[in-house]
Formats: structure tokens, C-alpha cells, sequence
């Protein structure tokens, strides 16, 4: 009793702490609660497709060349530069009315610079159950990104994820394969 009367303020939060760690530690240790390293279940590369619509470009070239390095920036985080896997283009399309109240869809001539691009990208990514994790950020249809090089930085959205061909055959299955496909609320 003697001893409880001695105690300060500050040595009482401190055995507090001390109790709280060691049951975080105990929790740990008997599995009732996870660590981020346990949610991880495969590592794999993946190809995520950034689409880019309206792109304003009165070069004859395109900006985006397959195989040559571009630097990502996810949610205005600058991450890495990536390969460029493949990149294509086409010119604006609009719908016009046709005979028999059918319509059909061609090029915009009213804007004959404006482009739309899909670029696929690749990187190595840790796939957990709430989807594919690139660079520390949840990837996802829909997120926007950043793609920069030596002559163009364009805003575009992610439009796609899939697992690379190139990746590991003994890390792609088809369980990971539908994990993936079933987070991207896609096929």
C-alpha cells in the first residue's frame, strides 16, 4: 500500500503503456490480430492501364513510345519511373445521326488535335485482398495518375489492372487471378 502512495502521475502512465504493449505484443504473437506482412498474398508484377482522354497534341507523333521509361505519380505523390509496355491512339470520335434513326461515329474534325491514349505501364505489386498495392498506394480503376517525360505531363485515370504475362508462373494462379479480377469489380 505503501508503495501505491509513492507513485507519480507520470509513472502511472508509463506502466499503462508498458501493460498496453505487451498485450499488443501477446495479441500478435497468438494471432488474434495482424500485422501488415500477413495481409500480403503474392507478389507479382502487374500492367496498369492509364487512360487519357481529350489530349491535345499537334505533333504527327505520339508522345507515349513503347519501351521507353515514364515517371508515375499516383494521388500527387511522385513514385517511380516504369516501362512503358504499350501505348495507342486514336483521334476524338463523335456520334452523328444516320438514315433511319440510326447513328454512326467519326472523327471529330472540328478538333483535329485532340487524341484520346491508352498507355500500359508495369510494375511490381503486392496483392492483398483489398486488391493490387503499387508504391504504397491501393491501385484501382479510377484513381488518378500522372505520367511525365522529357516532353509531356498528363493527368489520366487508371482504366485497368491485370496481372502481367510476364510475371512468375509459380505466383500466378488462378485463385490470385480472380482475387484480383473480383477487387476490380471488372469482367
Amino acid at each position: 500500500m505503501n508503495f501505491l502512495k509513492k507513485l507519480r502521475p507520470f509513472d502511472i502512465v508509463v506502466i499503462v503503456l508498458i501493460v498496453a504493449a505487451l498485450m499488443v505484443f501477446v495479441a500478435t504473437k497468438t494471432g488474434k490480430r495482424t500485422t501488415s506482412s500477413e495481409q500480403i498474398e503474392a507478389e507479382t508484377k502487374v500492367d496498369i492501364e492509364v487512360y487519357f482522354r481529350g489530349v491535345v497534341v499537334t505533333s504527327k507523333n505520339s508522345p507515349f513510345k513503347e519501351g521507353d521509361e515514364t515517371f508515375i505519380t499516383i494521388r500527387n505523390v511522385p513514385y517511380t519511373k516504369l516501362k512503358i509496355k504499350s501505348a495507342s491512339y486514336e483521334r476524338k470520335k463523335i456520334m452523328l445521326p444516320a438514315a433511319g434513326s440510326k447513328y454512326q461515329v467519326v472523327e471529330d474534325l472540328t478538333s483535329p488535335f485532340n487524341y484520346d491514349f491508352l498507355v500500359t505501364v508495369q510494375d511490381d505489386a503486392k496483392i492483398t485482398k483489398d486488391g493490387a498495392v503499387v508504391g504504397g498506394n491501393k491501385i484501382k480503376i479510377g484513381l488518378p495518375v500522372t505520367l511525365e517525360g522529357k516532353d509531356y505531363k498528363l493527368n489520366g485515370v487508371v482504366s485497368n489492372i491485370t496481372l502481367s504475362k510476364e510475371a512468375d508462373e509459380t505466383v500466378i494462379n488462378n485463385d490470385l487471378d480472380a482475387e484480383v479480377n473480383k477487387n476490380q469489380d471488372v469482367h
